[in-house]
C-alpha cells in the first residue's frame, strides 16, 4: 500500500468527501490562495473555486457562527481554526450554538460540522500557538472530539466525522502532520468511538492520544529491551469513548499509565481514571492508575523549555518502567 503523510491524508479525506457530496464545504482563514497555516488546504482553491473553499476575516466566532448556520439549514462545513488556542473565541457558538441545537428542538435538527484544528507543542511558537484544549471539549454533552494519531486513522476519522450528523471536534497535533503511514486511496470510514490497539503486551497498558501515541510507542520498544511488555492504546475519540477496549485490556495487564501532552489538572487523563475506577477493570490493578501529562505551565517559546513542558519518550519510560515493578 502507498505511503502518505498525515497532512496528505487529511487533504484527501476532505477532497474526496467534497468530490463525493456537493454539500461539503471549506470555511477558514487563509485557506484558500495560501493553503492554510500548514498548508493542509494547498491546492484545494483551485480545485474547487472561492464558493465552496471560504476565505473569512480573522473572526474565528463568526466563522464558526457561519458554520453553524450551515449545518442547520443542511450543508455539511468544515471549518478550520487555525491554531487550537483560537477555538477560545470560538467557542460561544461551538460550545452555545453547535453543540445544543439538537437537544433543544427535540432531534428536529442537526448540526453536522466539523472543527478542525491543530494543537500541540514542538514547533516553538509559544504560549498562544501551543496548547491542548481537547478536554474542554469533551466536558460538552452534544459535541464529539477526536484525536487521530496516525494518517490512516487520520483519514477514516476525518471521512466519519464530515458523515457524522453532530458537531466534531477534529484535532490533528501539529508535529504529526509530516509523519508518514499506509493509507488506502480509496475512501473509508473508521467509526468514532472505537479505540485500536497500536501494539499488544502482557505487562501494563499505556493509553496515550495523539503524538503521545507515537511516543508511547517509541518507549515500548525501548522497554522491550529491558523484558517490559507494553501494550499500547489509542483512544482515538475522547467522546465518544470506547471504554471496553480500554477495560479489557487492562483486565490483561493489571497496570495502566495514562499519557498526554495537555496539563495533568483537569485534563484527560483525569477522566479516563475515573471510568477506569469505576469499572471492573479497577478489581484487575495489581498497582496504581498513573497519569503522565504537561506540566502545570503555559508553552515556553525557548526550545528545551518547551520540550521539558510535555512527556517525552524517555519519562514515559521512566514512569514505565516505575510502574512495571510497582504493587499495590
Amino acid at each position: 500500500m502507498r505511503e502518505i503523510t498525515y497532512l496528505e491524508a487529511v487533504r484527501e479525506a476532505m477532497t474526496q468527501e467534497m468530490e463525493r457530496d456537493s454539500r461539503v464545504f471549506l470555511i477558514g482563514e487563509d485557506i484558500g490562495e495560501y493553503g492554510g497555516a500548514f498548508q493542509v488546504t494547498y491546492g484545494m482553491l483551485e480545485k474547487f473555486g472561492p464558493e465552496r473553499i471560504l476565505d473569512t476575516p480573522i473572526t474565528e466566532l463568526a466563522l464558526t457562527g457561519a458554520a453553524v448556520g450551515a449545518g442547520l439549514i443542511g450543508m455539511r462545513p468544515i471549518a478550520e481554526i487555525m491554531f487550537m488556542d483560537f477555538t477560545t473565541l470560538a467557542s460561544e457558538q461551538l460550545v452555545n450554538q453547535a453543540a445544543k441545537l439538537r437537544f433543544m428542538f427535540g432531534g428536529q435538527s442537526t448540526v453536522p460540522m466539523v472543527l478542525r484544528t491543530p494543537a500541540g507543542s514542538g514547533t516553538g511558537a509559544a504560549e498562544h500557538h501551543s496548547q491542548s484544549f481537547e478536554n474542554w471539549f469533551v466536558h460538552v454533552p452534544g459535541l464529539k472530539v477526536v484525536m487521530p494519531s496516525t494518517p490512516y486513522d487520520a483519514k477514516g476519522l476525518l471521512v466519519s466525522s464530515i458523515r457524522d450528523d453532530n458537531p466534531v471536534v477534529f484535532i490533528e497535533h501539529k508535529l504529526l502532520y509530516k509523519t508518514k503511514g499506509e493509507v488506502p486511496e480509496e475512501l473509508y470510514e473508521i467509526p468514532l468511538g472505537k479505540a485500536d490497539i497500536k501494539r499488544e503486551g502482557k505487562d501494563l497498558t499505556i493509553v496515550a492520544t495523539a503524538i503521545m501515541v507515537q511516543k508511547s510507542l517509541e518507549a515500548a520498544e525501548e522497554l522491550a529491551q529491558e523484558g517490559i511488555d507494553v501494550e499500547v492504546v489509542d483512544p482515538r475519540s475522547l467522546r465518544p469513548l470506547d471504554t471496553e477496549t480500554i477495560i479489557t485490556s487492562i483486565k490483561k495487564t493489571g497496570k495502566v499509565l495514562i499519557v498526554h501532552e495537555a496539563v495533568k489538572t483537569g485534563g484527560f487523563g483525569g477522566e479516563l481514571a475515573g471510568v477506569i475506577a469505576e469499572s471492573e477493570a479497577f478489581g484487575y490493578l495489581e498497582a496504581p492508575i498513573i497519569r503522565l501529562a504537561g506540566r502545570e505551565v503555559p508553552i515556553p517559546y525557548n526550545r528545551n523549555l518547551e520540550r521539558a513542558a510535555v512527556p517525552q519518550v524517555e519519562d514515559i519510560v521512566e514512569k514505565a518502567r516505575q510502574l512495571a515493578t510497582l504493587k499495590v
